[in-house]
């Protein structure tokens, strides 16, 4: 290994079957045993799973039923989020405060650490990983995966080598060779349709890039192809996004028991969504006027972008929304429901011409607001979501510890 101070050095760090993990230590009783974590007692998607699980087969996104037939054994455990958030947010300040403060928080269960600055006083990059681990496992108590190497993309695609409790180290000048034959839709970022562009242009693994003139890239897909490009190569010049930006839309979406026709079943779960969002929205001062109002059905989304009359954080306007939308559904079975506002706004900005005030219900909203805050979420709600048990707290795709994003 070379002694001298890497020029870039990443760590990417990755919490192992975190939920599952979490739900084995609270539990002693579950421990080395097949668990699958679900959305609530009657949830019928494997959110994840523990490696005894995985083990038989059973992954991330299958249902229960035919994850009940691979492994008979299996334990459901429904979801608890706010406990997983308090988990990942003991872990993301470990990391800051006694590794590194240039952190990326990239899911509630990932981090990107920029150990750069790191190195004269900490050791070397593998050094620096190591004493993570350790980190991790003093805050938390639970494993991890880590990956090392000179960007953001090869140390993820690194730490995914060897789990559970691994370290993958892949130098910065060993990239290029590393990545050479692995398949480019392996690197996070490259879905299936970049990927089959791709290999329309003869480029299925990452060495078959440097064949491909950067310029093809650009012109179809912009800077990010031009990144894209460089990652192939083990050369990703993306930074570490190190503050929260303004969130662009901010939603929430449940999945529903499969085929549900029932149409108070899905009023509940849209209502859900609309509580959910406008608390989300007054709580970060924000107010929005485009939402996407969406229902999944076997053979595709029914969706629409619909417009209140003026920008609000107030739940009544969403669900009249949700109405419109509920007018066009024809009985069809559905699997989700997805509620997002498009364009949050700080509340404090420039009204709209025909924006008008509601101090009345703004003060209902603030006293609820309160008493949810000190007793609990949904505490003072409409008197349909007083008996959803059945629909849990999930947390967002886009959660961070700090600013916007801290939700669930």
């Amino acid at each position: 290994m070379n002694e001298k101070p890497w020029p870039r050095a990443i760590v990417l760090v990755d919490m192992n079957a975190f939920f599952a993990s979490i739900e084995q230590q609270d539990f002693p009783e579950l421990a080395g045993r097949p668990v699958a974590v679900t959305n609530g007692l009657t949830g019928t998607c494997c959110i994840t799973c523990s490696y005894e699980a995985r083990a038989f087969g059973v992954h991330t996104g299958m249902r229960l039923p035919e994850a009940r037939r691979l492994c008979p054994d299996l334990i459901q455990r429904p979801a608890r989020p706010q406990r997983y958030a308090e988990v990942s947010t003991a872990i993301m300040t470990a990391l800051q405060e006694r590794i590194s403060p240039d952190i990326e928080v990239f899911s509630v269960d990932e981090a990107f650490l920029d150990v750069t600055r790191c190195q004269r006083l900490l050791g070397n990059p593998v050094a620096i990983a190591r004493r993570a681990k350790e980190v991790v496992w003093e805050a938390s108590g639970l494993p991890c995966s880590m990956g090392v190497s000179g960007d953001k993309t090869t140390a993820k695609y690194a730490a995914k080598l060897h789990k559970p409790d691994g370290l993958t180290v892949i130098p910065p000048w060993e990239a290029e060779a590393a990545l050479r034959e692995v398949p480019v839709t392996e690197l996070c970022g490259i879905a299936e349709g970049i990927g089959a562009f791709l290999a329309r242009h003869g480029v299925r693994v990452c060495g078959d890039m440097k064949r491909l003139p950067i310029g093809v890239l650009a012109r179809r897909f912009g800077n990010p192809g031009r990144r894209i490009w460089y990652m192939c190569q083990g050369r990703d010049p993306e930074p570490l996004q190190l503050t929260v930006p303004a969130p662009k839309s901010m939603g929430h979406g449940k999945v529903m028991p499969p085929d549900t026709r029932d149409r108070e079943v899905i009023e509940t779960y849209l209502l859900h969504m609309c509580e959910k969002l406008a608390a989300r929205l007054r709580r970060h001062a924000l107010k929005a006027q485009r939402f996407f109002i969406g229902l999944r059905l076997r053979e595709g989304w029914l969706c629409d972008r619909l417009a209140a009359p003026f920008p609000t954080d107030d739940s009544h306007p969403i669900r009249a929304l949700c109405r419109v939308l509920l007018a066009r559904w024809r009985g069809e079975g559905v699997f989700q429901v997805q509620v997002t506002a498009l364009d949050p706004r700080p509340a404090d900005g420039q009204l709209d011409l025909f924006g008008r005030e509601q101090p009345r219900l703004d003060a209902l909203n603030a006293v609820m607001d309160r008493i949810n805050g000190r007793y609990g979420e949904f505490t003072l709600a409409p008197a349909r979501l007083l008996q959803r048990s059945d629909m849990p707290n999930v947390i967002a795709p886009a959660w961070k510890p700090y600013g916007h994003r801290q939700t669930v």
